[in-house]
C-alpha cells in the first residue's frame, strides 16, 4: 500500500509542477520545477525512495529513448548526419577520456576508473531539457534537429563507454583490445537486436491487421512492449540494450511509413505516447529532486572521500566539471567548423562565436546523465561498497541543475536576434519542393475530410484524423509560417557546417 501512494504522490507532482511552469512567468524550464517539487516532498516526507539501479534502467530508458528515435525527423537527421556523428560519438569520447582524467587529477581520492564512469554519464545532453527551455526560448529548428540527433546518439555511445567504466571498476582490469572487439559485438548486436524485433513485430502486426483486422488498443499496447522487448534481447544476448531502444525506435519510423494503421488509432496512440513521455521525464526529475535533501545532509560526509571537510567544495567540484564540459563542447564545435571551412576553401564563412556558444550552452544534462548514475553498482565484486558512488551522484546531479540553470540564462541572451546563414541552393530547392508537395496533400486531405465528414454525426472523427494527418505534413516538411506574412516559407540553415 505504501509503496502505491509513493507512486501516486510521485505523479501528482509531475502534474503540479507543470501548472506551475506554466503559471509562474519565469524562463525556467520544466525539469527545474519537477526537481524542486521533487524536493518539497523529500523534505516533507519522512520516507525515501530506494532506487533499484537495474530496474530503474529497464523502466526509464528504453520507452525515452525509443520514442526519441522514433519521432525525430530523419530527413533532417541525415541531412546533418556527420555534424550529428560528430557531436554525439567524437564529443562523447573526448568528453569521457577528457573529464574522466580531469575529474581524477582533481579528486584524486576517485579512482580512474570511477572518474571516467562519472564523465561517461555527464556526457549525454538531454533534448527533453532543451525542448522544455525552447518553449520559453525559441531555438532555430535546424539546431533543434542537431540537437535531438545529437542526444539521441550520445546516449547510446555514452552509456556504452559507462558499461566499459564500470567493468573496468569492479574487475581493476580493463584491456584496450578486448575492450574495442567487445564494444563492436556490443553496439552492431544492440543495432541489430532492435532491428529485428521492431520488424519482426510489425510484419506480424501487419500481417494480422490484414487477416483479422486492426484493434486500436492491442496496437498501442504493442507499441509500448516493443522498446522493451528490444532491450530485453539485447541483454540477454549481453549486447547494448540502449542502442537497442534506439535503433527500435529509428526502424518503428521507417516501417510505419506506410500508413496502413488507421487514422483513429494513431491519434490515440500519440496521445498515449505523449502521456508517457511526459510521465516519465517528469518522475525521473521529481525523484532526483526527492533524493537531493538526503545528499544534502550526507554532504559533510561525502566531501569527506575527497580529503577536504567542508561540503563547500562539493560546489566547487561542480562549478569546475560544468566549465570543463562547457570548454570542452566549445572547442570541439569551433574546430569542427574549421575543419569544415578548411575542405571547403573559401566557400564558406566562420559562423559567429554566438553560435558556437549557443551550441556549447544547449548542451544541457537532463534525465539520461541522473538515469545512468543511478545505475553505478552499489557493492564490489568481492562485496565492498562501490567507491566514491555517493559522491559521483552528487557530482552529477549538480551537473543537472547547473546545467539548465546556465542555459535558462544563457540561451535567450545568444539567440535574441541572432541571424542565420542562408541555406544551400540544393537544399533550399529541395525543401521548397517539399513544401510544394505538402501544400497539395493538405489541400487534398482537406477536400477528402469535408466530403467524408459532411452530414455524418460523427463528423468531428474526421476533422480530428485529418487535422493529425495535416500536422504531420506540416512537421514533416520543416516549414513554417511567417506571423508577418502569413506566407509559408522554408526556414533558413544552415546552422553549422557539415563537418
Amino acid at each position: 500500500m505504501e509503496t502505491v501512494t509513493i507512486v501516486l504522490l510521485l505523479l501528482l507532482a509531475v502534474i503540479v509542477s507543470g501548472t506551475l511552469s506554466r503559471a509562474i512567468p519565469l524562463p525556467l524550464p520544466l525539469p527545474l520545477f519537477q526537481i524542486a517539487m521533487g524536493a518539497m516532498i523529500g523534505l516533507a516526507a519522512n520516507w525515501r525512495v530506494v532506487l533499484d539501479p537495474e530496474i530503474f534502467f529497464l523502466l526509464f530508458l528504453p520507452p525515452l529513448l525509443f520514442l526519441d528515435g522514433w519521432r525525430i525527423p530523419r530527413e533532417d537527421l541525415f541531412k546533418d548526419g556527420n555534424t550529428v556523428l560528430g557531436l554525439a560519438l567524437g564529443l562523447v569520447v573526448l568528453t569521457v577520456l577528457g573529464m574522466g582524467l580531469f575529474i581524477n587529477w582533481m579528486i584524486p581520492s576517485m579512482p580512474l576508473a570511477v572518474a571516467f564512469a562519472l564523465a561517461a554519464v555527464v556526457s549525454p545532453t538531454d533534448p527533453i531539457a532543451v525542448s522544455a527551455i525552447a518553449q520559453r526560448v525559441p531555438i532555430p529548428k535546424r539546431l533543434m534537429h542537431i540537437l535531438e540527433g545529437e542526444s539521441l546518439l550520445n546516449d547510446a555511445s555514452g552509456l556504452v563507454c559507462l558499461r566499459f567504466a564500470v567493468a573496468a571498476a569492479l574487475t581493476g582490469v580493463f584491456s584496450l583490445q578486448e575492450a574495442a572487439l567487445n564494444f563492436l559485438w556490443v553496439a552492431f548486436g544492440g543495432i541489430a537486436a532492435g532491428v529485428a524485433v521492431t520488424w519482426g513485430v510489425a510484419r506480424t502486426k501487419r500481417w494480422i491487421s490484414r487477416r483479422y483486422g486492426e484493434e486500436g488498443g492491442s496496437q498501442i499496447l504493442i507499441s509500448m512492449l516493443i522498446p522493451f522487448g528490444s532491450y530485453l534481447l539485447a541483454e540477454h544476448l549481453h549486447c547494448s540494450g540502449i542502442l537497442a531502444a534506439v535503433a527500435s525506435g529509428l526502424t518503428m519510423g521507417f516501417v510505419e511509413t506506410s500508413g496502413e494503421l488507421q487514422a483513429v488509432t494513431r491519434i490515440r496512440r500519440n496521445t498515449v505516447w505523449d502521456t508517457l513521455q511526459f510521465t516519465l521525464n517528469g518522475i525521473i526529475f521529481v525523484l532526483l529532486g526527492e533524493q537531493l535533501p538526503m545528499l544534502l545532509s550526507g554532504a559533510a560526509e561525502t566531501v569527506r572521500v575527497t580529503g577536504h571537510h567542508e561540503p563547500w567544495w562539493l560546489a566547487v567540484y561542480v562549478l569546475a566539471i560544468n566549465l570543463g564540459l562547457a570548454a570542452l563542447r566549445f572547442l570541439w564545435v569551433w574546430l569542427s567548423f574549421q575543419m569544415t571551412i578548411f575542405r571547403a576553401g573559401k566557400e564558406k564563412k566562420m559562423p559567429g562565436w554566438r553560435i558556437v556558444a549557443a551550441i556549447s550552452f544547449a548542451g544541457v544534462r537532463g534525465a539520461i546523465t541522473l538515469a545512468g548514475v543511478l545505475t553505478l553498482p552499489l557493492v564490489m565484486n568481492d562485496g565492498s561498497p562501490f567507491p566514491a558512488r555517493d559522491l559521483a551522484i552528487f557530482l552529477a546531479m549538480g551537473v543537472i541543475i547547473m546545467s539548465l540553470l546556465a542555459a535558462s540564462i544563457g540561451l535567450p541572451i545568444l539567440l535574441s536576434g541572432l541571424e542565420i546563414a542562408p541555406e544551400p541552393v540544393r537544399l533550399a530547392e529541395e525543401d521548397a519542393a517539399r513544401i510544394a508537395a505538402a501544400q497539395a496533400a493538405i489541400r487534398i486531405v482537406e477536400q477528402t475530410q469535408h466530403d467524408m465528414s459532411e452530414g455524418r454525426p460523427d463528423a468531428d472523427l474526421y476533422v480530428a484524423a485529418a487535422s493529425q494527418v495535416m500536422e504531420l505534413y506540416r512537421c514533416g516538411s520543416a516549414w513554417k509560417k511567417d506571423p508577418g506574412s502569413g506566407v509559408i516559407g522554408v526556414e533558413k540553415g544552415p546552422l553549422i557546417p557539415v563537418v
